[in-house]
């Protein structure tokens, strides 16, 4: 048996048949129906999470592993508004959701009803799109063939041209709990036939010339997820001493002949040398960069060329130079690219891969001296991380200080970092981890887990998830970013000073704790943190508050000292 709701059983047999395999429900009344008729479905898999938020942040980690959508589904009122951070966050890193809202009937908002709010296009300015379903769809009647048109639209347009998050508003009419033997209705689905996007010859060959033409190419790398192909076909490009490739973590591209440590690199160049780096062809590749160094670079260079490769057309002008936007994938140009592509004699190539190397040198001989600190614990935490893990970065300080280190190519990197805020860190992690089977590890700071505490209220914590908590007592990323640091209010309105630690709350969600405060017992837990157990497990490492800046700081100001060039 199922829901008496026709729009509703069709809802859920057109999501099963396009792929759609698990949903997160929240509880409430006004979505029942569609509680009950995903639940009794055979191919879908259903998770209940009381918090939205934490709900929607959950799906967009199983989302973000397996590149395919998964819905949330809600009841009315404020409930709605609390998918917002992880809907935002969907549509800046291109993660396909499927957001599903019950509502009241349309004419009771403003009439003093409760959980009754204005609910369509609530999500407008951060959805591809909004959907509405007619609340009385009656069988034989057009309004089951365009509740079913809608539905199907957008599903596919969770996948393409981009992928990102879709809402679809389901006003429903009591009784909500009626059920039928089954429906009777089956409805049609719309295929999309996704193509590819070319290039014609003409156009083609006019960006081979521009590219043969110029003896510095600079290829920077943002968030995408993880593509083999690209990869390959990068690392093949790079044979051309005229082109140089910066990587983020959190671009999942790995190779020896790849500059992965931007900030590290960057600090090093001095206004007096920055024409020799400054590229006459910047290609952008993903979204967003976490680097705020390359930015204002390139700012005040402001390459001849800037060209951006985004399959959806969309523009992004982060460096104020964006001259063309490609509409195609970066592996079907640069495969094309590289069986006709002629060297080009030219030290640019030489001129950063030698910056890297330097840099890399001092990194590690100030590793070799610094004290305890969140720099150390990151240094000691990265290099335990199990192989073939998904690594999971908090934001703010956390996702910085991994920038600093070189990229293992046996981890994938995750980050919320479409919009960087700290909510929902632990959620996505509890939900990749979930997705994934993978070893999945979170590192974040204090304050973002403690913000996040209810990305735990759920009976789904897998034993494959490790939490680890930089505890510096604060919010350390406003003692690093110029400002904030000379204000009184540092302490107690940037900052937010605190001494919780999480062991009270791991033995509430029953998991197992760990702690350490030193170089010597991180490196003895450690071992002990990640071997196989029942439970997911939290680590926590008390840093010094008053010192993690100054170490940093000191970090940079080693990297620049030039004796040795």
């Amino acid at each position: 048996m199922t829901t008496n709701k026709t729009n509703i059983s069709s809802l859920v047999e057109i999501c099963a048949q396009k792929g759609i395999t698990r949903i997160v429900l929240s509880p409430g009344s006004r979505n029942s129906p569609l509680a009950i008729a995903f639940n009794r479905h055979p191919k879908i898999q259903c998770y209940v999470i009381v918090d939205e938020r934490a709900a929607a942040f959950f799906a967009l980690g199983m989302a973000q592993q397996t590149q395919q959508a998964v819905a949330i589904a809600c009841t009315s009122g404020s409930a709605a508004l609390n998918y917002a951070p992880a809907i935002v966050e969907a549509f800046y890193q291109r993660v396909p959701l499927v957001v599903l809202t019950a509502d009241r009937p349309i004419e009771w908002i403003n009439q003093g009803a409760g959980q009754t709010i204005h609910q369509r296009d609530i999500f407008k300015n951060y959805i591809l799109k909004s959907y509405e379903l007619t609340q009385e769809a009656k069988p034989k009647t057009e309004d089951i063939w365009f509740n079913d048109r809608q539905i199907n639209e957008a599903i596919n347009l969770a996948y393409f041209p981009k992928k990102g998050p879709v809402h679809i508003n389901i006003p429903l009419r009591e009784p909500l709990y009626d059920l039928v033997e089954k429906t009777n209705h089956i409805p049609k689905i719309q295929e999309l036939v996704e193509v590819e996007n070319t290039l014609s010859k003409t156009v083609f060959e006019k960006l081979k010339t521009t590219w043969e033409g110029s003896k510095k190419k600079l290829i920077l790398c943002g968030l995408m997820e993880e593509n083999e192909q690209l990869n390959t076909v990068l690392e093949k490009l790079d044979t051309d001493p005229s082109v140089t490739i910066l990587t983020e973590t959190t671009a999942n591209l790995w190779s020896e002949k790849f500059n992965p440590c931007i900030d590290r690199l960057i600090t090093t160049i001095e206004k007096r040398e920055e024409k020799k780096f400054a590229p006459e062809i910047l290609v952008t590749l993903g979204g967003a960069i976490i680097s705020k160094k390359i930015k204002a670079l390139f700012r005040r260079l402001q390459p001849k060329e800037h060209w951006h490769f985004d399959i959806a057309g969309e523009e992004m002008d982060t460096y104020q130079s964006l001259t063309k936007t490609i509409r195609t994938s970066p592996e079907y140009f640069f495969e094309k690219l590289n069986a006709e592509n002629s060297l080009v004699k030219s030290d640019f190539q030489k001129t950063w891969n030698d910056r890297n190397d330097y840099t890399r040198k001092r990194h590690n001989q100030f590793l070799k001296k610094v004290k305890f600190s969140d720099f150390k614990a990151y240094e000691i935490i990265l290099k335990n991380i199990p192989i073939g893990s998904n690594f999971q970065m908090g934001n703010s300080a956390g996702v910085r200080y991994v920038q600093l280190f070189d990229q293992r190519k046996d981890l994938s990197y995750h980050s919320n970092r479409g919009t960087s805020g700290i909510d929902g860190s632990t959620s996505t992690a509890v939900g990749a981890a979930v997705a994934s089977g993978k070893p999945t590890t979170l590192v974040c700071g204090d304050l973002s887990f403690f913000y996040d505490i209810n990305g735990l209220w759920n009976p789904y914590l897998p034993s494959n998830l490790r939490i680890i908590i930089i505890n510096n007592s604060g919010g350390g990323i406003f003692r690093i970013i110029p400002g904030p640091s000379t204000s009184d209010e540092l302490d107690e309105f940037f900052e937010v000073t605190q001494q919780r630690t999480a062991q009270p709350i791991a033995k509430m969600y029953n998991l197992d704790y760990q702690k350490a405060d030193s170089v010597e017992s991180l490196e003895k837990v450690l071992p002990k943190f990640y071997r196989k157990g029942k439970k997911a497990k939290i680590l926590e490492v008390f840093t010094p508050r008053k010192s993690n800046d100054k170490i940093l700081q000191s970090y940079f100001e080693f990297l620049k000292k030039n004796n040795e060039r």
